[in-house]
């Protein structure tokens, strides 16, 4: 995948997981998106981040004291970790839901 395809899937990606954050309109949680990199804070200070890493040609989640590496699986319209098969959204939903005791759904775009 070139610098430009993956910059086309991978930008897209992030705007649409702020948005659909942003929407839940979760008063514990803030979300920014700022250069790539999506920065969730949590009321107590804790933090989450997803981030464009362009190098590696993925898209890369730290939270709950673990790290997830997601390529682009075009064939799946999806961002998936190679490691685990775990899917980008669900990732995130399962971390949102195991932190703030109740279950997250993110709205699909």
């Amino acid at each position: 995948m070139t610098e430009a395809e993956y910059e086309a899937v991978a930008r897209p990606e992030l705007g649409a997981l702020v948005r659909a954050l942003d929407e839940l309109e979760l008063p514990e949680l803030e979300a920014e998106l700022a250069s790539d990199i999506l920065t969730l804070e949590f009321a107590d200070g804790a933090r989450y981040v997803v981030n464009s890493h362009r190098a590696a040609r993925q898209i890369w989640m730290a939270a709950e004291l673990r790290a997830w590496h997601f390529d682009w699986l075009a064939e799946r319209g999806r961002w998936i970790a190679a490691k685990s098969g775990d899917e980008l959204w669900a990732t995130l939903e399962g971390a949102l839901s195991r932190r703030l005791k109740r279950p997250v759904t993110l709205p699909r775009r």
